[in-house]
């Protein structure tokens, strides 16, 4: 494969690869974390408070999460979805120690992400191809961050660029019965809202992202499996050694 500095095709086509790998799986990071966070605007105000108290808590109260994946993207206007299917585990920043996540997507396609603090590792098995980068880079993309910008927000960031609502009670696809509630930038973005399906530990459960043209990506973690030990190993990447390394 051609140096990516001297191939503006090769070059482009990771840009706009790494776009949308930011634009759907990271959500699974926020879902777990930064939404969590968000209990910070608890006004006292009947349920809301309640719901937001609850996610506080968990916030709180989370070490460890791994979890099944199921990540849909529609399109309305073709009517058309897509569906992957994988697994996640996570660490939240403690101390010195810095976030670490990781997501093993299987279907329709092998590939693997590792995120250790701002660096990140993306392995495509299919083309022994490594993509390398940081994660603040890629989020200053327009583009790529987009529905992400909310990862890397304060609490006081959150409270001062979103609006929260109460939708109501609503069963996801396991049956689990969740609050829904409705996330309103204050500021410009380039997506519309936000939509998060909290469960009665208040454990975030569900996040959909609808984008200004009305395409929507859903993301569910199911079998969820709390404050296990995890070793940090299993966030690193093992790739062979013939493997490419391609700079994002």
């Amino acid at each position: 494969m051609q140096n990516s500095s001297h191939d503006p095709v090769g070059a482009n086509l990771v840009r706009s690869y790494m776009n949308r790998l930011f634009r759907h799986s990271l959500i699974v990071f926020a879902l777990v974390f930064a939404f969590g966070s968000t209990a910070v605007e608890a006004n006292g105000q009947n349920i809301l408070g309640e719901i937001l108290k609850r996610m506080d808590m968990y916030n709180k109260s989370l070490q460890s999460l791994q979890a099944s994946v199921t990540m849909v993207k529609h399109n309305p206007q073709l009517n058309i979805s897509d569906t992957s299917v994988g697994s996640t585990s996570f660490l939240p920043k403690a101390g010195n120690r810095p976030m670490y996540v990781r997501i093993d997507w299987t279907k329709p396609l092998e590939e693997q992400i590792a995120v250790i603090g701002e660096k990140y590792e993306l392995y495509r098995p299919r083309l022994k191809q490594m993509i390398r980068g940081t994660v603040d880079k890629a989020k200053k993309n327009p583009t790529a961050g987009g529905a992400l910008g909310f990862m890397s927000m304060s609490r006081e960031q959150l409270k001062a660029n979103y609006d929260i609502q109460l939708v109501g009670e609503e069963n996801i696809k396991d049956g689990t019965n969740t609050w829904r509630l409705l996330l309103t930038p204050k500021m410009p973005t380039s997506y519309k809202t936000a939509e998060l399906w909290v469960d009665k530990d208040g454990t975030p459960r569900q996040v959909r992202i609808t984008e200004r043209n009305n395409d929507t990506t859903t993301v569910l973690l199911e079998n969820l499996r709390k404050n296990q030990t995890l070793n940090a190993e299993i966030f690193k990447l093992k790739i062979p050694k013939d493997a490419k390394v391609v700079p994002a």
